[in-house]
């Protein structure tokens, strides 16, 4: 994979004639894995991968080019997502990836749902991004207004490996349900949402940070409702793990859809514990350079929203040591 990759990179490079004494061999190529491309995940993975990008040819930073990382040249991978994307850091398929706190936290110490599993221990953080807010989906007139509505209803409740399948089950389980009293389906973003809009679905759940693009498209298309996720069941779920927050989707984060009160958790960038101190040191750096925050605020909505002040809240996995090298220079480690 990393050489088809090698590959498609330096071609691009030599057509645009950017490369010039530079080779295949000086050239670091790191991978993100994101999420399905009509979810936050891919759309933010390929603003950062930009931002700390920099191949040879490339403007110096201050003066209208990247002040990512020398030679770098960073890629976002569509992916099913946490769970995917934790196996493959671990794996060494690819070399990073977003993930849900609640899957890292439960694949590095082998609890919760990743009980059985080898624990995750190599593991590392490089950095908190952004809320998920925990759609869920239907359309008016469904007669779903809660989650109990949903048993014997036909939910799409994203693929095994997603962030979104592991929190459906938790949120169901909190209201004492499961995947047996509702009639499941795993379909996965403009998929999930189509389904529900052409009749084949009566509900999905998604984990993604607001807007995301698969509801924004249904909301402009059909008379879309947001289910409240309220109650007793929120009281116990946020109770029983800590990593879930109470916190609203407003009004309008989708066209003619009003607020809706919901429960979220952290969205964080991962690496494995061998990826080199210096590269991770530099591209943490890069990451918070004050030009990336230009491509963050205008690269995605939720952008604005992943900032230095927040890049350790809800960390419950350790921190890559250059990453921390990284934080304890900016002064958010003492």
């Amino acid at each position: 994979m990393f050489n088809s990759l090698k590959a498609a990179a330096l071609s691009v490079l030599l057509t645009a004639g950017a490369m010039t004494t530079a080779t295949a061999q000086d050239l670091t190529f790191f991978t993100i894995g994101t999420g399905g491309t009509s979810f936050t995940y891919y759309p933010v993975g390929g603003v950062i991968a930009n931002a700390i990008s920099k191949p040879p040819g490339s403007r110096e930073c201050g003066k209208g080019g990247s002040c990512g990382v020398d030679n770098l040249i960073a890629s976002a991978v569509s992916s099913r997502g946490s769970v995917d994307n934790i196996n493959a850091i671990k794996s060494g398929l690819r070399n990073s990836g977003f993930a849900q706190s609640d899957v890292a936290y439960w694949a590095y110490t082998g609890t919760g749902t990743m009980e059985g599993s080898e624990p995750a221990t190599d593991l590392r953080t490089i950095a908190g991004l952004f809320e998920e807010h925990i759609h869920l989906v239907t359309l008016k007139g469904s007669g779903i207004n809660s989650v109990a509505d949903l048993v014997g209803k036909r939910v799409s409740v994203d693929e095994p490996g997603s962030g979104t399948y592991v929190d459906a089950g938790l949120i169901l389980g909190a209201y004492g349900l499961s995947f047996e009293d509702i009639k499941e389906e795993n379909l996965k973003g403009s998929a999930a949402t189509e389904a529900l809009r052409n009749g084949k679905v009566d509900a999905l759940f998604i984990v993604a940070g607001y807007p995301t693009g698969a509801v924004v498209e249904l909301a402009s298309a059909a008379d879309m409702q947001l289910v409240p996720i309220t109650g007793e069941g929120v009281d116990k779920l946020t109770s029983e793990f800590g990593f879930f927050s109470v916190s609203d989707i407003p009004a309008d984060a989708y066209e003619g859809v009003p607020a809706v009160a919901t429960v979220a958790v952290g969205a964080q960038w991962f690496t494995h514990a061998r990826e080199d101190e210096e590269l991770i040191y530099n591209i943490t750096k890069a990451l918070w350079n004050e030009e990336s925050r230009r491509l963050l605020d205008v690269g995605h909505a939720k952008g604005s929203t992943i900032t230095l002040e927040t890049a350790l809240s809800g960390i419950g996995v350790p921190l890559h040591p250059g990453a921390k090298r990284f934080y304890v220079e900016a002064g958010l480690i003492k």
